[in-house]
């Protein structure tokens, strides 16, 4: 299935209109329209709203051959935070980290609940990293300014 018959079958599902949807996402219904039948894909911040709007994961929609709409759903979770808390540099710090998890894990087989732990655990990790090194490498003026 293509990007557009994905996108018009999600939001067919859930019962909205082209017009609500763009709405919900801040794009034009001809936008929407453009998407579903024009063969035109959205920028990633726009397709992040889209997916989460319709409660599908990105990967999903843009791989033609993925069957599965919850695909990387917690890994898509953890980068959108990271990119929303730590920019472009913290999303791909995170995108990193991800990768370097998945070849500790290569070859082996984990059961679905541990890797759930695994994922929750770098995940808190990494933020709490970050936020030390927040704490620890922003200037005092800028602290000040916050406060």
């Amino acid at each position: 299935m293509t990007f557009g018959e994905k996108l018009l079958n999600a939001r067919t599902a859930i019962n909205l209109s082209q017009i609500e949807l763009g709405e919900k996402v801040g794009v034009s219904a001809r936008t929407l329209y453009s998407y579903e039948q024009g063969g035109k894909y959205p920028r990633r911040s726009t397709l992040d709203r889209l997916a989460e709007t319709l409660n599908v994961t990105a990967a999903y929609l843009m791989n033609e051959e993925e069957t599965n709409t919850q695909v990387n759903l917690d890994n898509e979770r953890f980068l959108s935070k990271a990119r929303k808390d730590f920019g472009y540099k913290g999303a791909k710090s995170a995108q990193n980290l991800l990768d370097q998890a998945s070849v500790l894990f290569a070859g082996g087989e984990l059961d679905e609940e541990s890797m759930d732990l695994v994922h929750q655990a770098l995940t808190e990790m990494f933020f709490d990293a970050k936020a030390k090194a927040r704490e620890k490498f922003t200037p005092k003026s800028i602290k000040n300014r916050k406060e």
